[in-house]
């Protein structure tokens, strides 16, 4: 095993907490190391193709953190590394592997709803990241909604055709000033015709809001916030629940375990992974949609972008 961070003392510091023998600031000797089968891309975004042409090339099983990359040419030339290289590729869509969304998909799946009728996916970060970030970021749609983006996808086992975005700068005019917005709303039209909305705020003062509801022509089934506990006080002030959980690494924390799981399991066993390349680049055209349809107030069809 062997860790890589272009800040060596980071990747030391990882390495002494997992026991990790070597250490390096490149990643060219990880990829020239004979005895390494897969890697884990945890890179910033612009690094991530270009890293996994260079691991294909190598012969290495990949596990990217998402998006692979901000435009489709740099997408299709990774992808067609890694499928001439015939290695694995999995991306880093942790939230498909929450136990709660991922009940709610098979639920639907079932049929225990009927036919999926509409989707809402409430996703709301409890303060925006820093400016520095969202100039690199790709904007909302591609960094925030992409998640989203990609249970929509999930959760129905449907594909979208089209997207109707809308965007406000509400929280900090800064982000704006960097051209972005902190405020949007997604309309989306599934292959099979169910509709969805998907809405993102970059604050919401009361934690990290991750919620989801599916309605069908037998019924529903949605996901709540959970919350460190269930107990609930109340007194003469009224009843007091527990806050939600405050970031992405308390909430997500089980579904990141479950994902390298995944991966690991799919290149020790010879299987397909769980989460593909198709399905890595559907999100980023939507992304790509969305914020067209934000620039020209109009609902955008993929296949305009396609």
């Amino acid at each position: 095993m062997a860790v890589c961070d272009v800040i060596e003392q980071a990747a030391r510091d990882c390495a002494a907490s997992w026991g990790i023998a070597k250490v390096h600031s490149r990643p060219d000797p990880i990829l020239k190391d004979a005895g390494i089968d897969a890697v884990f891309i945890c890179t910033s975004t612009d690094t991530h193709a270009e890293l996994i042409e260079a691991a294909s090339s190598a012969g290495k099983q990949i596990f990217c953190e998402k998006p692979i990359a901000l435009d489709l040419a740099s997408i299709d030339r990774a992808l067609a590394a890694v499928e001439s290289a015939g290695v694995k590729l999995q991306i880093g869509f942790n939230r498909r592997f929450d136990p709660n969304f991922r009940e709610a998909r098979e639920r639907i799946a079932a049929g225990d709803i009927g036919a999926p009728h509409l989707l809402r996916i409430t996703s709301r970060d409890p303060a925006p990241p820093p400016i520095a970030y969202i100039e690199g970021s790709g904007g909302l749609f591609l960094d925030m909604t992409i998640h989203d983006f990609d249970m929509a996808r999930y959760i129905m086992g449907d594909d979208v055709l089209e997207v109707y975005a809308r965007g406000a700068v509400l929280v900090d005019p800064a982000i704006g000033e960097a051209g972005d917005v902190d405020t949007a709303t997604v309309d989306l039209q599934f292959a099979r015709g169910a509709l969805g909305v998907i809405e993102n705020s970059r604050q919401a003062v009361y934690g990290y809001d991750q919620r989801l509801e599916v309605l069908g022509g037998k019924g529903r089934v949605q996901v709540e916030n959970p919350r460190p506990h269930t107990a609930m006080l109340s007194d003469l002030d009224g009843d007091h629940t527990p806050p939600l959980l405050p970031f992405f690494l308390e909430r997500y924390g089980e579904s990141f375990v479950a994902e390298a799981q995944a991966f690991v399991s799919a290149v020790l066993r010879d299987q397909d992974v769980p989460v593909s390349g198709r399905d890595a680049r559907a999100p980023v055209v939507m992304a790509i949609a969305a914020k067209r349809s934000l620039d020209e107030n109009r609902p955008v069809r993929l296949s305009e972008v396609e």
